[in-house]
């Protein structure tokens, strides 16, 4: 184990494309750069939280402070995993598996960006598989939920094409107005129930009570 006081930081997850981890000081930095050369059109939100659209420097301020805030107050009855998504070894987006009180209800859920240079892709499809895997392959997880804006088809083809189903209707305000979301679940048996692409998890069992679950 290189990380004895944080072993989060051992935990790998690799697919035939990516490869998602905790980002380091430096790469933290570069992360930022990505999102600040653009995640979506300007004009649109896509996201629960309008942090995107944020003038420098509080950008990038908020967005290191983000990061560190997830290790803080990170807890097995409330955690978020933010994974970054390094494509050949440069970073391309964020991946993140979140849970409360995992050990009573076993359930997930999670959000991502990808910078626009590599949207299209597919990659937001594998890097949200990773997790997907790790959740219910190493976590034993049994439900997964995520949310997408009506007016973002792209988030909820990614959900529909892993196999989740329609879960009802929502509704977020991240720039002070309503709009309409849907939301999608998955079960484990869902999950088990079709083939997928083969997940490298390396790491977890030193950071397996970290999740909570027993």
């Amino acid at each position: 184990m290189s990380h004895p006081l944080w072993p989060l930081y051992d935990l790998r997850l690799r697919t035939e494309h990516l490869e998602l981890r905790l980002p380091n000081e430096d790469e933290i930095a570069a992360l930022c750069a990505v999102a600040a050369a653009g995640i979506h059109p300007p004009g649109e939100m896509p996201f629960g939280v309008a942090w995107s659209t944020k003038p420098s420097p509080r950008f990038e301020r908020e967005f290191i402070q983000w990061h560190w805030l997830q290790r803080a107050e990170w807890t097995p009855a409330a955690w978020s995993l933010e994974l970054a998504v390094f494509r050949d070894g440069r970073p391309i987006g964020s991946q993140a598996l979140a849970a409360r009180e995992f050990g009573t209800f076993h359930a997930v859920n999670t959000g991502s960006w990808l910078g626009q240079a590599d949207q299209g892709q597919g990659l937001g499809k594998e890097m949200r598989s990773a997790v997907l895997a790790l959740a219910f392959e190493g976590l034993s997880a049994e439900v997964a939920t995520t949310e997408a804006f009506l007016d973002n088809p792209a988030s909820a083809g990614v959900s529909r094409s892993l196999g989740y189903l329609p879960n009802g209707l929502g509704s977020i305000a991240p720039e002070g107005v309503a709009r309409e979301t849907e939301r999608y679940r998955m079960t484990r048996a869902e999950w088990q129930d079709r083939d997928r692409p083969s997940v490298a998890i390396e790491g977890l069992a030193a950071c397996r009570d970290m999740f909570g679950g027993g």
